[in-house]
């Protein structure tokens, strides 16, 4: 192909084909610029929102723990206030151990004798050992111990009672034993004390 164009105008065309591929470079760099700012923007973005939110996590967390350690508290709070209720219950009576020993030397029968007395685990009641001379007389001091008009017991139960040959100087061959639930309105064993102002 023979060229008949002047050599001036060849060169614009060549400097001119040379110019389109040089702008087509630029604005590729240019393009290739403003993608890597907004890779490095987004990153940017991603990492500070995920900073926030591990705060965010991080803040929630504590604020957890601040609300087991309240419970927690407040639970060992509300046992120390029942252990103390508990305590004030039982320091709030006092057992009169002289009433109640003359009370239910009283009701006695004639040949028996008391002869120990076991203030029980459970709440109200007393184990009580007796000595007396027969059978009879030892399931006689249950009916005694439960008459609701002595107001000390409000039910007796006969444990057991055994009855052998006495020991050398002693007239009671039975000895028996009873638990005994205190009466709810028993005057002579416990007394409440007054609240102090």
């Amino acid at each position: 192909m023979i060229n008949l164009l002047p050599p001036g105008t060849r060169q614009d065309i060549m400097y001119a084909r040379r110019n389109t591929k040089l702008m087509h470079w630029a604005i590729a760099l240019v393009v290739g610029l403003v993608g890597i700012v907004v890779v490095v923007m987004f990153g940017y973005f991603y990492i500070d929102q995920s900073t926030q939110s591990m705060d965010k996590q991080s803040q929630q967390a504590q604020v957890e723990l601040k609300d087991l350690k309240l419970e927690e508290t407040k639970k060992r709070v509300e046992d120390l206030s029942s252990s103390i209720k508990l305590v004030t219950q039982v320091l709030s009576k006092q057992v009169l151990l002289s009433e109640l020993l003359q009370q239910v030397g009283a009701v006695m029968p004639s040949g028996s004798s008391l002869s120990s007395l076991t203030v029980n685990k459970f709440e109200g009641g007393i184990d009580l050992s007796v000595q007396s001379k027969d059978y009879q007389t030892a399931t006689q001091i249950q009916v005694n111990l439960q008459d609701p008009n002595n107001k000390i017991f409000d039910k007796v139960d006969i444990i057991n009672i055994n009855c052998g040959a006495s020991s050398p100087g002693s007239p009671y061959p039975c000895t028996g034993t009873y638990r005994a639930l205190f009466a709810k309105e028993n005057p002579f064993m416990f007394l409440k004390k007054a609240a102090t102002p």
